[in-house]
């Protein structure tokens, strides 16, 4: 066998690195067949203890002794405990009738199912989160801080401020609306006491990831203090991110002060420059998201009439009672692998709370 020259060696690495996607690609692809199949059993197991005991009669002692039973036969499986068979019950009781949500829950690990059947009681809420989850492969704890923090509150049910719907094409609108949040939890950055705006900036860029997840699925970081360059002066955005499902850049203004009307006008200004000297052609129109300590509805309201750019006010608050195994929570491929097939792992005694 001969060995590979200093001239073959570049196109040996490239084929080595396509190997090795190839390889995470399918093995994901596997760990999810297998929670697919998993579930689909856990949605049998549920269906048939509710329908035996609608036939028999049978009460709350057959799910003690199936347990014991399945146990003795699958001694080296985990996840035929009487709470979990109990859970399973439960679970093909939620949906039975629901086959918008059936359709979801299949693709997603048990261990999340758990959380969105005991915290969450709104069908409508219950599909934003296996959405959300299915999308963002969401880990339990990320799930569970998402909830606790009322996301879907924050980004669905909330009376959110902007002009997208003057500003945007009608379809380009309402996707901008649900892309935003009537107010951002950035507890993550650990800030106990006021600061000044350039302090959060940092912050958010050496947790990047942690914003990100906070910002929302679609979003990827471009750089801070983006600089634009014009004939006769210079600019600096404090954040700029682009929006994949949107195809637009999005720029974000960090202000600890109430809002003020000259904001909007700013931001204004900047939309137009990243039009013009930044945008792509295919490009969607750049959009605008000033996030601010304090905000007056009807100063927003009026500040932004007449404003011809797509402009998004919104809040946020600096929390702090994020968990720290968090900030992890956007995996590399290989943590994603190894997240997907430690998900598909049964804890007997997790109780989804």
């Amino acid at each position: 066998m001969s060995e590979i020259t200093g001239n073959e060696l570049p196109a040996y690495k490239e084929f080595l690195e396509k190997a090795k996607t190839q390889i995470y690609g399918t093995r994901v692809r596997a760990a999810k067949a297998v929670n697919r199949e998993l579930i689909a059993l856990y949605w049998w197991i549920g269906e048939h203890i509710v329908k035996s005991q609608e036939k028999y009669g049978w009460g709350r002692s057959v799910v003690e002794r199936m347990s014991q039973d399945l146990k003795a036969e699958f001694s080296h499986k985990t996840g035929f405990s009487p709470q979990n068979l109990w859970y399973m019950r439960q679970f093909y009781l939620e949906y039975q009738n629901k086959p918008n949500l059936q359709q979801l829950v299949g693709e997603i690990p048990w261990g999340q199912n758990l959380l969105i059947l005991s915290k969450v009681k709104d069908d409508d809420a219950k599909l934003y989160y296996l959405k959300a989850t299915l999308e963002c492969a969401w880990s339990r704890d990320v799930l569970s801080m998402q909830i606790t923090s009322k996301s879907y509150e924050r980004q669905v049910l909330a009376h959110k401020q902007h002009n997208f719907h003057t500003a945007l094409p009608e379809h380009l609108a309402e996707q901008a609306d649900k892309t935003m949040k009537d107010v951002y939890m950035l507890g993550l950055l650990g800030i106990t006491e006021p600061v000044v705006e350039a302090e959060i900036e940092r912050r958010m860029v050496s947790k990047i990831k942690d914003v990100i997840l906070e910002l929302g699925y679609g979003f990827s970081f471009i750089g801070n203090q983006y600089r634009i360059v014009t004939p006769d002066s210079e600019y600096f955005i404090d954040l700029l991110f682009y929006h994949r499902k949107l195809q637009s850049l999005v720029a974000v203004e960090l202000k600890t002060t109430k809002f003020k009307a000259e904001y909007a006008g700013k931001m204004n200004l900047y939309l137009n420059l990243l039009d013009d000297f930044v945008k792509e052609p295919h490009e969607n129109p750049s959009i605008g998201i000033i996030l601010c300590s304090e905000r007056s509805k009807f100063d927003v309201e009026y500040s932004l009439r007449g404003i011809d750019k797509p402009v998004g006010v919104a809040g946020y608050e600096l929390t702090h009672n994020v968990p720290e195994k968090l900030k992890d929570s956007l995996p590399s491929p290989e943590e994603l692998e190894e997240k997907i097939l430690f998900e598909l792992g049964l804890d007997e005694n997790y109780s989804g709370k």
